[in-house]
């Protein structure tokens, strides 16, 4: 017999989950794999983001690659360790909780005093291993976008825009609810590039800014 979520027996667990979930999600994967190969604070680098984009803007593109699969991997497996904690609904409940908290993680880290990256190679993450029709679509977008003008900002924000739309056509409402969460704080995260793009100030993929 599965716990309901509201149960107060599945409290324990719940928070559990959730914190576990913000500090995998919290650990800064660009920062350390760019101070591990000398090349100085990511956060002095480029737009100061410590995602894959900015880590791309060093030259290096292997620990770009390398930065974008951790970054995806943490919220990704956020998402399979808490469905792993409980069978059934519960677990399904604890994935969607722990696939928020680690995108929480990652843009408010307390390593980096809450001073984190944007979000959307995590959120990916977290879609493709919670429902990875969503997920599949989003990246689509993503890479559709990017192809066409060039602008991974633009990208991420049309991408993680739609997967709400994605998740109510794929999945159920549940994990549309989360990707309107996620949306919301990936879309503030992004609010300098956003500026940026209307100022048409926002540097493309590759190039420094």
């Amino acid at each position: 017999m599965t716990q309901p979520l509201g149960d107060v027996s599945a409290l324990g667990p719940v928070l559990a989950c959730a914190l576990l979930a913000y500090l995998l999600g919290a650990i800064p994967f660009g920062l350390l794999l760019t101070r591990r190969a000398g090349l100085g604070d990511l956060r002095q680098i480029g737009s100061g983001n410590i995602g894959a984009t900015n880590v791309l803007r060093t030259g290096h593109k292997r620990l770009a690659a390398l930065t974008l699969l951790l970054d995806g991997g943490k919220g990704a497996a956020a998402v399979l360790l808490a469905r792993s904690l409980a069978p059934d609904d519960l677990g399904r409940d604890l994935a969607v909780i722990a696939g928020g908290a680690a995108v929480i993680g990652h843009l408010f880290p307390v390593w980096l005093r809450f001073r984190g990256g944007k979000g959307m190679a995590t959120g990916l993450g977290v879609w493709l291993a919670l429902a990875w029709p969503v997920g599949l679509a989003a990246c689509a977008t993503w890479l559709a976008v990017a192809a066409l003008t060039r602008y991974s900002s633009l990208a991420s924000l049309i991408a993680i825009g739609a997967a709400p739309v994605y998740a109510l056509a794929l999945a159920d409402g549940q994990r549309a609810q989360l990707g309107l969460l996620l949306a919301v704080l990936i879309i503030l995260r992004h609010h300098t590039n956003i500026r940026r793009l209307v100022t048409g100030r926002e540097p493309k993929i590759g190039q420094r800014a």
